[in-house]
């Protein structure tokens, strides 16, 4: 890991850092459709832009994520840096499952699975090891049920099924 994307780490558990960030989020959509998703979050950490369709407005929303890799599934996290609020884009997915990611440049369709009990704690274990910060935006969120989602290919087999 580069000095950067370390000094990233440690600065993510303070507050203000998620402050900052959350209004750079336009930007870092801006950069990643510029390069057609090869760059997110300055590659500082490996990050996914993910599309979903707005669960009032029908229309697609795009939010750049932090993604940690489980088999060909993607996880992410709806911290939303610690708020007390669900981000929207984690609402989306609970009302229309169906989404696409881009993923260095590849896009595909993906179907969100709301992680629960020991697979959730797995994968909790997963994310906190890539952003130790995610234990912080616990604190912060005052109780808030933070979900975690696995995004599976579409195509792709269940968590705990044998695709044979």
């Amino acid at each position: 890991m580069s000095a950067l994307g370390t000094l990233t780490r440690r600065l993510g558990h303070q507050k203000w850092f998620g402050a900052t960030m959350r209004l750079l989020v336009p930007a870092d959509r801006l950069v990643g459709r510029l390069t057609k998703g090869r760059v997110v979050a300055l590659g500082l950490v490996p990050s996914l832009v993910i599309t979903t369709t707005g669960r009032r407005s029908g229309r697609p929303r795009n939010n750049p994520l932090l993604y940690v890799p489980d088999g060909d599934a993607y996880v992410v996290i709806g911290s939303n840096w610690g708020q007390q609020h669900q981000p929207g884009w984690a609402l989306n997915l609970l009302a229309q499952p169906a989404a696409e990611v881009d993923v260095k440049g590849r896009r595909m369709p993906v179907r969100a699975e709301v992680a629960t009990g020991a697979e959730r704690e797995q994968l909790w274990r997963l994310l906190v090891t890539e952003w130790p910060a995610y234990r912080t935006y616990v604190e912060r969120a005052g109780g808030r049920e933070i979900r975690v989602f696995r995004l599976v290919p579409v195509g792709a087999a269940p968590a705990g099924t044998d695709p044979a």
